[in-house]
């Protein structure tokens, strides 16, 4: 297996890395989320790009990863070597302006500034995503000084905070890509005997959703008088989730989510959009739609590379 290269300044890739490299392996619809993802960066750059040369000559824009992983993954579906989020946004065109990359993993994070090399609009972080957003990054794309954003919430788990998510929310210059791990909560702290949930599970969903209120979005007493509160449909769910993005967070528009699932139709995770945009909220729903009326996602992913997944923009 070959070794990744390193990047240089221009965005090429023309140094071999020596250092030992570490491949995450990453399912259909892992592949599926970053072609999505793919796909609506160039849109996105595109649109910016365009609305700076128009009128807006200081617009500035920026992409966000709060867990950047290594760089790069290692198929399970073909056994090829794939670009992870970073990759794909750095070898997105029109560039974007800035590049932070976040991931609590010290060796995940080297890996990945061996791959990036020195650049000076690429800033990788090796710390608490929760902490750095809100202090480091967040601050860097404020509304009144012409600054955008697009931000990637893929956890690893449940580990993120209602706070980071609120902040995006109500700074209105930035779109969120979410991932909300509904099988991690399933599991580990909406399990129907209440009595053998995970404590730290249960934790990490009320810092997750902002308070305990998830509770009651996900117990529901309908026509159990005598009877223990019985826990509700994925789907019930997460449009309670849904409706906390648009309500308490302040995003005007939240995408019906895309369900990640296994092989045996079980949701793995919902991929949501979160924006201020109607156009940018359209072009994700337009999206998600396609991944959903293809007969797999292997051959709508597969249609995509095939169509070079940057058929979307200014028209």
């Amino acid at each position: 297996m070959p070794d990744p290269a390193i990047s240089s300044n221009d965005g090429t890739f023309d140094k071999v890395l020596t250092m030992p490299v570490h491949y995450d392996q990453v399912g259909i619809w892992s592949e599926v989320k970053l072609a999505i993802i793919k796909e609506y960066a160039a849109a996105y750059a595109k649109i910016l790009d365009a609305n700076r040369k128009k009128s807006i000559r200081s617009l500035r824009w920026l992409y966000i990863d709060a867990f950047a992983g290594p760089g790069m993954h290692l198929s399970k579906t073909t056994g090829d070597i794939v670009d992870g989020s970073p990759l794909i946004a750095l070898k997105t065109t029109p560039a974007f302006s800035e590049y932070h990359f976040i991931d609590a993993d010290a060796e995940r994070a080297e890996q990945l500034r061996n791959i990036v090399g020195s650049r000076k609009d690429v800033h990788i972080y090796s710390e608490d995503c929760n902490k750095v957003l809100i202090r480091d990054v967040f601050p860097r794309a404020k509304y009144a000084d012409y600054r955008r954003a697009l931000c990637l919430l893929d956890p690893y788990n449940i580990n993120l905070k209602w706070e980071v998510i609120e902040t995006a929310g109500q700074m209105g210059s930035i779109e969120v890509f979410l991932n909300f791990m509904i099988m991690d909560i399933n599991r580990n702290a909406l399990r129907r005997n209440r009595d053998s949930a995970i404590q730290s599970k249960i934790d990490q969903l009320t810092a997750l959703w902002g308070d305990g209120s998830w509770e009651d979005a996900a117990f529901s007493s309908a026509g159990k008088l005598f009877e223990d509160p019985e826990k509700v449909s994925n789907e019930q769910f997460e449009l309670a989730w849904r409706e906390r993005l648009k309500k308490k967070a302040g995003f005007k528009f939240v995408s019906e989510p895309m369900p990640m699932k296994t092989r045996n139709n079980s949701v793995i995770y919902y991929l949501y959009f979160a924006s201020q945009k109607p156009v940018a909220a359209g072009i994700v729903s337009d999206i998600f739609k396609e991944v959903s009326e293809q007969t797999g996602a292997l051959i709508w992913l597969q249609t995509r590379i095939s169509n070079g997944l940057t058929r979307r923009g200014i028209q």
